[in-house]
Formats: C-alpha cells, sequence, structure tokens
C-alpha cells in the first residue's frame, strides 16, 4: 500500500508547521494509522534551519502530551513530488508556496491547500503566528491545529 504523504508549512517551521506535524503524528498514532502516512515540515522562509521549534511551543504542545521533534527547513520544489499534501498555515504562505510552484516550473501532484480549510469548531480563516506573542498565543494556536488537523485527517480517512 502506497503511503499518504503530508507537508505542513508555515513561516519559519519553528511554530505553527512542526506544531500541526506533531499533532497529526500524534493523531495517526492513536489511530495506528502512522505506517500508512509520511509527514513532514518546512517553512517558506530560511531564518531557521536546522533549528528545533520555538521551545514557548514545545512546551506548549508538551502539556497535550504532544512532542515536537523536527527540525527546521525550507520548502523546495522536490516537495511538490514528494508529498501527496501540502497544507499552508495562512494567506501569505499559501501564496508564496504557490508562487515556488510556478517559478520552478514543477509539475508535482501535490494538492495545496489552507489548513483551515478543514476547521470545524474556531472561526479563524488563517493559523495566526504567535512567534511574537505572548504563551498564551502558542496554546491558542495548539487548540486551532488540534480542530483543523483533526479535520483533515478525517477528510482523507
Amino acid at each position: 500500500m502506497k503511503k499518504i504523504s503530508v507537508l505542513f508549512v508555515c513561516l519559519g517551521n519553528i511554530c505553527r508547521s512542526p506544531a500541526a506535524e506533531a499533532i497529526f503524528i500524534s493523531l495517526i498514532e492513536k489511530k495506528g494509522l502512522n505506517d500508512g502516512f509520511i509527514v513532514d515540515s518546512a517553512g517558506t522562509g530560511s531564518w531557521h534551519i536546522g533549528k528545533k521549534a520555538d521551545s514557548r511551543m514545545r512546551i506548549a504542545a508538551e502539556r497535550r502530551d504532544i512532542e515536537i521533534l523536527s527540525r527546521a527547513r525550507q520548502i523546495t520544489s522536490k516537495d511538490f513530488e514528494e508529498f501527496n499534501y501540502i497544507l499552508a498555515m495562512d494567506d501569505s504562505n499559501y501564496r508564496n508556496i504557490q508562487d515556488l510552484k510556478s517559478r520552478t516550473g514543477s509539475t508535482g501532484f501535490a494538492s495545496i491547500k489552507k489548513i483551515q480549510d478543514f476547521r470545524s469548531v474556531f472561526n479563524d480563516q488563517e493559523v495566526p503566528d504567535p512567534y511574537f506573542g505572548g504563551d498564551d498565543g502558542f496554546d491558542y494556536v495548539l487548540d486551532i491545529l488540534e480542530d483543523s488537523v483533526n479535520g483533515f485527517l478525517e477528510s482523507i480517512s
């Protein structure tokens, strides 16, 4: 059976997208589906390549028994060929992903969507970037992502 590959994308790949990746991994593990997926995250920017997720996001996630293990990387043109789904955290990153695909002439099969298209509880059209806010912003982002990531998983399973 071919694995379903999912890439979560935000700006720097240290807050939102690694949290979404970890939440998705947690969900598929609880459902016994982890062998059917390849899951990763990336940023449209290059500032944090190789760094762990923001410590505030890791702490907030750990309080929910979610472990964020990924290291930041930047999205590349190869991702359009390697992933079935590329999920952007906001409109700006969605446009950046589309622009990258267009600039590189990629003919990859990835379905590019906004993660908030799968929300059911929260009305936010975008996942806000908690980086410059207080600690409560990280908890709010996790609330939003738990809702929309779960909705995404339900839509493909």
